[in-house]
């Protein structure tokens, strides 16, 4: 049977109670905060006109999400292949949904509000320093967010060895481009990639 309707949810599920229902914030403070801070990863939901929806990684050193206030966050955008999905769905909805990750901790902390892509110096200064700076920065403005708790990464294990793939025995993405798109283009091995990606983080 499909589920149809939140009433058919509710039957199943009940209501979220104590803090699971109260633990939602209308902006940072301390402990949200230095999530961001120690947070070298995130992944960026967004979706277009149409309802189409996609979700993007976004990676850098911690503290690479800027703080400008308890209501504002700045993303560089960093070098990537120009596909901009994530910025074209933002530029048609204006919606995010963020959710950070800091290796070591189970929890995460989840963030949704409204998003806009700025070239406004003011924000594109923040990250002169970087080796790449960006072209563009992604400014959110904070509608709720809340601390996720830690039971999906502990069934994942995700910080410890259980599940972890050994390289070598994984295929390389040019092997895998080639096969998912019947295409027969020169392979480069995985050490050689590496060091192209590195040219351009």
């Amino acid at each position: 049977m499909t589920v149809k309707n939140e009433e058919e949810l509710r039957a199943l599920y009940g209501w979220a109670k104590g803090r699971a229902k109260t633990k939602v914030l209308a902006q940072l403070e301390k402990h949200s905060k230095n999530f961001i801070l120690h947070s070298p990863f995130f992944v960026m939901s967004t979706y277009d006109q149409s309802g189409r929806s996609d979700a993007s990684p976004r990676g850098g050193k911690p503290g690479f999400v800027k703080i400008l206030d308890e209501h504002t966050l700045v993303v560089p955008d960093a070098k990537g292949n120009n596909r901009v999905d994530s910025l074209v769905n933002i530029v048609e909805t204006g919606k995010i949904g963020c959710l950070f990750l800091i290796p070591g901790i189970d929890e995460t902390l989840r963030i949704n509000g409204t998003a806009s892509i700025t070239t406004n110096p003011e924000y594109l200064d923040l990250f002169l320093e970087e080796q790449h700076p960006p072209k563009t920065c992604i400014k959110i403005a904070i509608e709720e967010l809340f601390l996720h708790c830690a039971k999906a990464l502990m069934r994942a294990e995700l910080w410890k060895d259980t599940y972890r793939q050994a390289r070598p025995g994984f295929p390389t993405m040019g092997k895998m481009l080639n096969e998912q798109l019947g295409q027969n283009t020169p392979l480069e091995s995985q050490e050689e990639m590496v060091e192209r990606y590195k040219k351009n983080l």
